[in-house]
């Protein structure tokens, strides 16, 4: 009895020790894990990342922020859907990038950076121990007083808290104002500081889910689950007339230079026509740039910068000629003017990149 007990705990010891050091948990299934070293200059790595049908992994550009491994000094790691096999490392506030990286679909990589247009990718392990555990994140974005310089934020999960900097986590500045952070589902409290940790918010009870925080002068905090500025924005409808053949025109639309993408998947929402024979679709009043595509995203317009709620009017020559108006343009007739010449085809790398671009603003991947 005391043999079979034995041989018992040794088959188990070893079935233990047998284990592969990077085996992932039940709660990272779909995922792979993508591992960077950065250059030296390089610092708060973020991943764009999306596949070959130009689905994006994230919401809005630069993507997704990079943990360091506190195990593997210098390399920084993020869990991506494993169907995510193309993508872009990007620093310093979105500032530096690389050119787009490929993966091996659903393989866990090593990826080593020396500059910006020199990388190589491993699926070699070139990290010692153990994945670092999964954690789902959501957003926080303050907008505080002038005088709140730097703000952080403080998290805590049932008292205990998040951040080891007792002032919290520093949060990027975006171009319209607002900082940003992220923090791991399990934070149920936040608190806001600023000037070294000087000034504070109140501590505010919050759900799991990404949120926005006001700050005023004397530290006074409200939040809100909806952003307030794009609730504020009324829905206008955009008018487009296309190329005789171009097919069944769709919209992609998003608000630059944040990269807020309306639609999930390129190349976006199918355009209806109208008894006048214009294509028309609805979208948020936020909306400040449009692509107008067909042929199931194969041929498109440029970027197209336009005025927050206003109706819009595009009549499209070809990929690079258009012209946009804010009133439907006089002697103008939808039905037989649309022009026979057809924009050349984006394909291949080049319809992903411009897709990725699309939700980032194309000129955040070199104007691809």
């Amino acid at each position: 009895m005391i043999k079979k007990y034995f041989a018992f705990v040794m088959t188990l010891i070893l079935t233990i020790l047998l284990i592969p050091c990077n085996v992932k948990a039940a709660d990272t299934e779909g995922k792979m894990v993508l591992y960077a070293q950065i250059p030296s200059d390089w610092s708060g790595p973020c991943v764009w990342a999306w596949n070959e049908n130009g689905d994006n992994a994230f919401d809005a550009w630069p993507g997704e922020e990079m943990d360091a491994d506190k195990a593997n000094e210098g390399w920084y790691y993020i869990y991506l859907p494993d169907w995510a096999n193309h993508v872009i490392v990007n620093a310093n506030n979105a500032g530096v990038q690389t050119d787009e990286v490929v993966l091996e679909e659903g393989k866990d990589s090593w990826v080593t950076i020396n500059a910006a247009d020199d990388v190589s990718v491993s699926k070699d392990k070139a990290t010692e121990g153990e994945f670092p555990e999964y954690v789902e994140k959501f957003a926080v974005h303050v907008k505080a007083d002038a005088s709140w310089k730097n703000p952080t934020l403080i998290a805590e999960s049932e008292g205990i808290a998040v951040f080891d900097d007792e002032n919290g986590k520093a949060m990027a500045e975006g171009e319209t104002g607002w900082f940003t952070a992220k923090v791991p589902v399990t934070a149920d409290s936040i608190t806001i500081a600023a000037n070294d940790g000087n000034d504070k918010t109140q501590a505010m009870k919050i759900d799991p889910s990404e949120v926005w925080v006001t700050v005023e002068a004397d530290g006074n905090s409200t939040f809100s689950y909806v952003d307030p500025e794009k609730a504020a924005a009324k829905d206008v409808t955009v008018h487009a007339i296309v190329p005789s053949d171009w097919k069944a025109p769709c919209l992609w639309a998003w608000s630059a230079p944040d990269g807020t993408n309306v639609y999930t998947t390129w190349p976006g929402e199918a355009m209806t026509q109208d008894e006048n024979g214009w294509y028309t679709i609805v979208i948020p009043g936020w909306v400040n740039s449009i692509i107008v595509n067909a042929n199931e995203g194969n041929i498109q317009t440029t970027d197209i910068s336009v005025d927050k709620e206003k109706d819009i009017w595009v009549v499209v020559e070809d990929g690079e000629k258009y012209t946009l108006t804010y009133e439907e343009p006089a002697g103008v007739s939808a039905k037989g003017s649309g022009s026979k010449k057809a924009a050349l085809p984006i394909v291949g790398g080049l319809a992903l990149l411009a897709v990725a671009g699309a939700g980032v603003g194309i000129a955040k991947k070199k104007k691809g």
